[in-house]
């Protein structure tokens, strides 16, 4: 056996993280290592053809050329669901997934297969993660999300579709740990998984840097406008700042802050954003970009020439308006869930790091010979 299934138990967890971590740190190692994502969600249109966002990532950050129907064979895209149900004689996704495997596997000593979602997502169409991971004969490697009763009750569940199938699970990764309490994770979720014959194979600490967003993300999330700068969406956001409230001793690190100010705020929060520059001796703007906020009523209630303040001309920040309130804005930005993508380099960079210096890879490779 040489295949790896990264399962999660849930969305948000980590997964794709520690699937691009562990492709990209066993080709460091030296082995020739494949990638698919068998059953995806969201997708991307690439020359013509629809593939997961994850494996266009992949494709991109790997350096390999996607091949849609093997890289991705299957994405359950809107209305998929109702249209298996009425009529699922109309569909054979296991042939795709079964094509995908034949043309990949031969070119690579490991192939390293994403999950989707939680273990049942899928089920509907008869394709649960336990269900492709059958289809792979692939071994699972199982990412939870850190802490010690919940992860533990949470894995036990998640195990049981895995368990329905006989799959082999080489190892458990426990993701996003609290660093404070790593150690305290790796002993008594290591004693537990022991009992239950379960390698732990890595514990990885929680990292804010994979948190932040980028100015693109936080325009889409608001509904915004872009009025200026749009060349600069890729800015990441470390901190959010009400334009009320901008004060000097309220920041320990100034940079990369999202203003979000009301129009009738701007100027004032603007020049109280370059006295604090000053008084900091900060070379560089430490915004990243500005939400300049409505009433949460009327969609078009400002003029773009009002918004042409000259410091966002002459440090390039990206000028977002939106029909929300102050209020409504931060709350809307707080609950971003980020994800990796290719306009995000430093979080794959990071990712592939985080992986690299927390997860066993020789434990990994030598449980995944046992079953050779």
């Amino acid at each position: 056996m040489k295949n790896i299934y990264v399962a999660a138990t849930g969305q948000h967890i980590g997964k794709t993280t520690s699937t691009l971590g562990i492709v990209a740190n066993l080709q460091k190692m030296g082995y020739s290592t494949g990638y698919c994502k068998p059953v995806g969600q969201q997708h991307l249109t690439v020359n013509g053809k629809t593939a997961d966002k994850d494996a266009v990532l992949f494709s991109q950050v790997i350096g390999f050329e996607l091949m849609p129907e093997y890289h991705s064979p299957v994405i359950l895209g809107r209305g998929a669901t109702k249209a298996y149900l009425a009529n699922p004689e109309d569909f054979n996704y296991p042939q795709a997934i079964h094509a995908a495997a034949s043309k990949l596997e031969p070119d690579f000593d490991i192939m390293v297969y994403e999950g989707t979602g939680h273990p049942g997502v899928g089920g509907v169409v008869d394709l649960s993660n336990a269900d492709v991971a059958k289809m792979l004969d692939a071994a699972v490697v199982m990412v939870v999300e850190g802490g010690i009763g919940r992860t533990i009750d949470r894995l036990i569940m998640s195990m049981a579709l895995f368990r329905e199938q006989n799959l082999p699970l080489i190892g458990v990764i426990v993701n996003k740990v609290i660093p404070e309490k790593h150690d305290e994770v790796t002993q008594f979720v290591g004693k537990k998984l022991e009992r239950m014959g379960i390698p732990l194979l890595g514990v990885v600490p929680f990292d804010k840097t994979l948190l932040f967003p980028i100015m693109e993300t936080v325009n889409e999330v608001v509904g915004g406008r872009v009025v200026f700068n749009g060349h600069r969406l890729n800015n990441r956001v470390e901190d959010i700042m009400a334009g009320s409230l901008v004060d000097l001793n309220e920041f320990s690190a100034f940079r990369n802050i999202l203003l979000v100010v009301s129009h009738k705020r701007l100027n004032e929060a603007i020049e109280k954003v370059k006295q604090i520059a000053k008084v900091k001796n900060l070379k560089r703007t430490p915004l990243s970009g500005v939400i300049v906020t409505g009433d949460g009523k009327q969609a078009n209630w400002y003029k773009p020439e009002e918004m042409e303040h000259p410091y966002f001309i002459k440090n390039e920040i990206p000028v977002i308006t939106t029909q929300l309130d102050t209020y409504g804005s931060v709350v809307k930005v707080s609950r971003i869930e980020v994800k990796i993508n290719t306009r995000t380099p430093w979080k794959i960079k990071r990712a592939i790091t985080l992986i690299r210096e927390h997860v066993n890879f020789d434990l990994m490779i030598e449980e995944l010979q046992k079953l050779s």
